[in-house]
């Protein structure tokens, strides 16, 4: 029975994004900037109806195709999750046991801040590029395509990094650090005048921003295991909501009132505490312990228990 593949599920949740990045590229072209409101309802009930029709189609795909989980584990750490979990859990309990794991509350944290200020990047960047950039809807499309893009990359190499060194803290908090690296210089060179800079910057900043994401969730499993990936999973995605809706809603008002820079910079302040927390959180990798304990490690440490209960103490004549 194999290991959990660390490369594979960042493959799998970073597809995520690529809906994202579809977001980015398509309604500027759906829905041009004309001042014909008649028309503007028109394109704008266009691009609804195909969102509509996507929808129903994947909900359908859900319904028909998907299983609640494989016919046989894809690890042993899965299979004794499956052994461990009772019919009779409380969700409730779940949660409240999740929250007395301070390293899993480090990391809701830390996921939400990082999350929270790409989902507000995310929607105020339209509005970012237009202020130096004016005309440029469709550029602002394809730079928030770019960042999408080199996020999903991130995510794989992460992943397949993941995967041979089992690294965990360590690669997310190197993440962290890389991503507010590029928010800060995304920062000052957003209003340089050269719009092939920001593409630039603005994927660099993705590589790490959005590639950070998938990590987040690997990172939780370990510390949570045995807990529900799907419990854990979605309190990361509670926190990264929340913050996001702050995020967004004060850096708007910031870029409204005093410009986009400083806007960025108060995303760039939150980040750098995100990284610090990021520090404090300890690499308990739960779910790597359980791969390791195979039956026949676990009968050899046995018999190294009882050899060792066997063999008599030696006291010395001064000590009798």
């Amino acid at each position: 029975m194999s290991t959990d593949n660390s490369s594979t599920i960042c493959v799998c949740r970073s597809v995520r994004e690529l809906g994202i990045a579809i977001g980015f590229l398509v309604p500027p072209v759906l829905v041009p900037n004309i001042e014909d409101r008649d028309k503007l309802a028109y394109h704008i009930s266009i691009m609804f109806y195909i969102i509509g029709g996507v929808a129903t189609l994947l909900l359908i795909l859900v319904i028909i195709v998907f299983k609640e989980k494989p016919k046989y584990p894809p690890s042993r750490a899965q299979s004794l999750s499956y052994a461990l979990t009772s019919p009779d859990a409380s969700y409730l309990g779940s949660i409240a046991r999740l929250f007395k794991n301070l390293n899993f509350v480090l990391l809701v944290i830390t996921y939400g801040l990082n999350a929270g200020a790409f989902y507000a990047l995310s929607t105020l960047l339209n509005r970012m590029v237009i202020w130096h950039y004016p005309g440029e809807e469709v550029n602002a499309g394809r730079i928030g395509l770019t960042i999408v893009i080199a996020g999903m990359l991130g995510a794989v190499i992460s992943g397949i990094w993941l995967d041979r060194s089992k690294t965990y803290k360590e690669t997310t908090l190197v993440v962290y650090i890389m991503t507010l690296v590029g928010m800060v210089v995304y920062t000052f060179t957003l209003n340089l005048g050269h719009l092939w800079v920001v593409f630039i910057t603005a994927g660099t900043m993705g590589f790490f921003m959005t590639g950070y994401l998938p990590l987040g969730f690997e990172f939780a499993v370990e510390l949570t295991y045995p807990e529900s990936e799907g419990i854990s999973s979605g309190l990361l995605n509670i926190s990264a909501q929340v913050f996001g809706i702050i995020f967004t809603i004060s850096q708007g008002q910031i870029i409204d009132n005093y410009g986009t820079k400083p806007g960025n910079i108060f995303l760039c302040v939150f980040l750098t505490l995100g990284a610090a927390l990021t520090a404090f959180i300890k690499a308990d990798l739960r779910r790597q312990k359980a791969n390791k304990e195979t039956p026949e490690n676990k009968l050899q440490e046995e018999e190294e228990e009882s050899n060792t209960s066997k063999v008599p103490t030696a006291v010395s004549e001064d000590h009798l």
